[in-house]
Order: structure tokens, then sequence, then C-alpha cells
């Protein structure tokens, strides 16, 4: 009688491990077929266990606290003022401000006209000045190649307030106005652009949204100067400038000048009136498409105006390191 064995042979053993799907882990690999290891994750917070129970490593350690300090230290407060290019305002449009919309330039007392261009005033961005910028802001202007970092002292005087900068940049801004007005209306009626215009009957009321300090004072006088006359001064272009207006007459320097050159351009101006006194940081920073014109005083900047508007633009000056140091000398000698 023949009993039935248990014994299999080696062979068939070895051959049925390689067709059972269980001798490859269970994934069910064929023969020859790699099977890849399981993924592990790593809990993201990991470190920080580590850290507490002390079984980080010194380097990674060190790494973290190194993270730690530099992130303290960009958030820290800076020493430094920053400028970066600003917008610009149409002088001869309109502004909105605190949720009103007024004319840039309204004037009572007087026949206006419209113009088809534009007058742009240029700003400036000062991080710094109002409240301390932090160490990140700067690092960033710092890699901004059109910016500029300066000690702050040189923006805000020492010692000067917050509250006091603010008040004397209104100030200084109201000043320009005023002084806008007045050499307009004088400029209108010494050269006989209109006739039978009063100064007393004129009046001249200025809104510049949320801007201060003295340097539209030029932009100012020119839109006037445009308003007041039939003539279409800007031809239908877009005319960027800058500058104080001295009450004789005279074109002043003002900061930021590069910034305000790059505003202007990225808001489509293809001119741009610089002081003569700022023609040193002028010269090699015009914006590609924009070109600048040297003035130093209120005629030189109105007729530099009307050559723009028709076309006659051969005979305009740009500005040079000869014209800079022939405006300073005048000033020193003034």
């Amino acid at each position: 009688m023949s009993e039935k064995s248990h014994d299999v042979d080696s062979s068939s053993l070895r051959a049925a491990k390689k067709e059972d799907p269980l001798s490859t882990g269970g994934t069910g690999a064929a023969a020859g077929e790699s099977v890849p290891s399981p993924a592990i994750h790593r809990n993201p917070f990991a470190w920080l266990r580590d850290a507490v129970h002390g079984r980080m490593g010194a380097r990674y350690l060190l790494g973290v606290v190194f993270a730690v300090l530099c992130i303290v230290a960009l958030c820290i407060p800076s020493p430094y003022a920053l400028r970066y290019p600003g917008g610009t305002l149409d002088v001869l449009g309109d502004v909105t401000s605190d949720g009103s919309t007024a004319k840039v330039i309204d004037i009572q007392g007087a026949q206006t006209y419209a113009d088809s261009g534009k007058l742009l005033m240029t700003t400036v961005l000062v991080a710094g000045a109002v409240s301390p910028a932090q160490n990140w802001e700067a690092l960033a202007a710092y890699l901004n190649k059109d910016s500029v970092i300066m000690p702050r002292e040189a923006v805000v005087p020492y010692g000067t307030s917050s509250d006091d900068y603010e008040s004397e940049s209104t100030d200084q801004m109201t000043t320009a106005e005023d002084s806008a007005s007045t050499n307009a209306v004088q400029y209108v009626q010494q050269h006989g652009l209109v006739s039978g215009l009063s100064a007393d009957s004129v009046k001249v009321t200025i809104t510049p949204g949320d801007v201060g300090g003295p340097s539209a004072g030029l932009m100012y006088t020119l839109g006037v100067i445009d308003m007041l006359t039939p003539q279409q001064e800007t031809g239908g272009l877009t005319i960027a400038g800058t500058g104080t207006m001295e009450s004789d007459g005279t074109v002043g320097a003002i900061g930021g000048i590069r910034q305000k050159m790059i505003g202007a351009k990225h808001d489509g101006a293809t001119w741009f009136l610089a002081p003569a006194s700022n023609c040193d940081e002028v010269v090699g920073h015009v914006p590609a498409g924009m070109r600048d014109v040297a003035v130093s005083t209120l005629d030189e900047a109105y007729q530099a105006l009307v050559a723009i508007g028709e076309g006659k633009t051969d005979g305009l000056q740009q500005c040079t390191t000869q014209i800079y140091e022939q405006a300073t000398a005048s000033q020193s000698a003034s």
C-alpha cells in the first residue's frame, strides 16, 4: 500500500518560490523586478522635538540658531532712509484725496483753457523718514538698482521728530503753491501772454493730494501759466519735471531726481525738465526713451515747454557737467 509523502523535490520548491507572489513580500512583483522601498515620512517639526530632547547635532543646532538670529536682525529698525521712484501727478488734471475728486489747479477770476497734453509733477517714496525702516527693507533696497540708501539724518535732521518732519513738509508744499500762483500770474502779465489779466482778481487754488515738500513748485507754475493761456504749450505730449520755484524766478535743486525720472518714464513722459543745479545727478541716468532739458529759470522752463510742444527742440540744452558747474557757480555768487 502506497503512502502519501510530504517530501517535495528541492527543484520543485525553487520553482514554486519563483511563481509565488508572496515570496516578494506580498507586493505581487514578477520575478526579476526590483521592489521600491517604502517612503519614510519625517515630521516637519521633528527638529523641534529633537532639540527639546537634546538629540539634535551640534552643527544642525548652530545652523538653526544662526537662522533665527538672522531673522531677528532683519526685523530690527535700520538707521537708514530708503528712496524709491514715486508716482506722478498731472497738474492739468484731477486728484482724488479723502474719497473726493478735485482739480489739481483751480483758477477763479480768469478765463482758463484746456490742454490735451500732460504736465507731470514727480515724487519719490521715502521709507524710514516718518518711522524707521527695518533692516530687511534696507537689504531689499540695496538689491534694487533703482533705489538709494542714505543715512536717515540726510532726510530727517537729527533731533527732528516725525511730527515735525511731516509738518515741515506740509509747510514747504504750501509755500510752493503760493509761489507758483504768484510767479505764474506775474509771468503771464509781464510777457503779455494774455491781455487784461488782473492779478488782484485771479485766485489760484492748488490741491496736491498726499504730497509734501517744495519740489513741485516749477510744475505748478507751468501748469497755471498753461491754463491761463490759449496756447496748448504741451502740444499733446506728456512732459514731466521738477524743481523749486523761487520768488525771483529761479528754479532750485531738489532731491531724488534720478528716482523721479524713473517714475516719470514709467508714467509715459518723453521729456523731463531738470534744474540745472541737479545736472550732476542727471548726466548718465536719463531713462531710455526720455530726453532731459536743463533749466535755470522759469523763463527757460516755459520757453523749453513751448519748444517741445511745437516740435522745435534742436536748441534745447541737455544736462552736462559744465551746465551744472555754471549753475552752482552762479548760485554761489548770488
